[in-house]
């Protein structure tokens, strides 16, 4: 049996509460947001109201940009400084945003917010990695994941709750205390996990070679292409999922609890993913995701179901988003995984290098989309269906191109 790395000094179940705790900051920082956008757009952009779920992207795009060197820092210079950094730093621009007088100035506090943020992301699991190995690991981390789980579906109740009491700027007060619990709680309970003899040196040129290397490897880059397509598709719904609720179905008010059903049901997508991926393989079941989403989205663009309203046609909307949040859980982690399966040999810095690239990029894509909404669903579906013909077409050139690499030369 697998025994930790080192010696554990809490509860088990007190460390994954902690652990679980940091990596839900992101999703809390995120679907909080959601019953909030319709309040900021008439306060902060009464002309362009389109223009607020770039407050999530915002976050987001940090977050990414933070995520590439977040890990490569806490490898330098221990774990618990860049959790601290990141708190601190999260703080500050969640500070920035609740005093923001204009939606330009937020939108810059939610980059710097998503940079802090990506501190507590990347490192916690590195604390994880730390402690423990081989099957203790995967078991302490799919605990992790269960809690992270039910943070997406609570995030918009919990948002709508703190408007009610106060307004949407209570909300960043709440991140501001989420933040701070989780923090003081593991300055009090966790000692520092990287021994000083396991540190390495930070060096900007492994970094760079680590980016080459990735960008010119053809299975990665493609895979890397995919995972951009599949999270834009996602990015893409999340930040039109509260106008479309609104002002297309007219439901604003029981939104929050329509989004939190949804996401719980779609949060078991990861353990069917975990029970086909055996069967069918990561590529093929990536492939056959992808193929009935466009099947699904072609439909719902080219009938207009969903886009005449009504009951049928919120039905409709529901079971297409329940699908869309579900290929979340049958494609990010398979992606991840074929992109990194060839870089074993740098695999931390490659998980770092993937993660952000990835993450910026399919913020820079979902961002337009989101500005071009105009209380017409079907640019959601025409934009899914066009971004997952692409991610499949990439995945059979993918797949044939690692046919191609293995047949014997003749």
């Amino acid at each position: 049996m697998d025994k930790p790395k080192q010696e554990l000094t809490i509860h088990r179940a007190e460390f994954v509460g902690l652990i679980a705790m940091m990596f839900a900051s992101i999703a809390f920082s995120i679907d909080a947001m959601l019953p909030a956008l319709p309040e900021i757009s008439r306060e902060l952009s009464p002309e362009l109201a389109h223009r607020a779920p770039l407050i999530l992207t915002a976050f987001v795009f940090g977050m990414g940009a933070g995520t590439l060197v977040t890990g490569a820092l806490s490898d330098a210079f221990g774990r618990r400084p860049v959790i601290f950094g990141g708190v601190v730093l999260y703080i500050i621009g969640a500070m920035a945003a609740w005093a923001s007088q204009s939606l330009e100035a937020m939108l810059v506090a939610r980059v710097f917010q998503g940079l802090g943020a990506s501190g507590p992301r990347v490192v916690a699991i590195a604390v994880v990695r730390d402690l423990f190995s081989g099957r203790d690991m995967a078991k302490i981390v799919s605990f992790i994941m269960l809690v992270f789980t039910l943070v997406p579906a609570l995030a918009p109740i919990m948002g709508s709750l703190i408007i009610e009491l106060s307004d949407w700027r209570g909300i960043y007060l709440a991140f501001v205390a989420f933040s701070a619990i989780s923090v003081i709680w593991m300055a009090i309970r966790l000692p520092e996990t990287l021994r000083s003899e396991d540190r390495r040196p930070l060096r900007l040129r492994l970094l760079l070679d680590a980016i080459r290397e990735i960008m010119t490897h053809r299975t990665v880059r493609l895979a890397i292409i995919v995972q951009v397509m599949a999270m834009a598709m996602f990015f893409c719904t999340l930040m039109l999922i509260q106008p479309v609720y609104a002002q297309v179905y007219g439901r604003a008010e029981t939104f929050p609890y329509w989004f939190g059903a949804v996401a719980v049901i779609a949060g078991t997508s990861s353990i069917l993913n975990a029970l086909l991926v055996e069967r069918l393989g990561m590529r093929r079941l990536v492939r056959l995701t992808l193929f009935g989403q466009i099947l699904l989205s072609g439909f719902m663009y080219f009938s207009g179901l969903a886009s005449a309203g009504g009951v049928l046609g919120f039905g409709a909307f529901l079971f297409w988003q329940l699908c869309l949040f579900a290929q979340a859980g049958l494609t990010l982690g398979n992606l991840n995984a074929i992109a990194m399966e060839p870089m074993g040999h740098m695999a931390g810095m490659a998980a770092s290098v993937i993660g952000s690239v990835s993450t910026i990029l399919a913020a820079l894509i979902a961002s337009p989309v989101a500005l071009m909404f105009a209380d017409d669903v079907s640019l959601l579906f025409g934009s899914v269906l066009l971004m997952a013909c692409a991610a499949w077409g990439l995945m059979l050139l993918l797949t044939r191109s690692e046919v191609d690499l293995a047949a014997p030369a003749e």
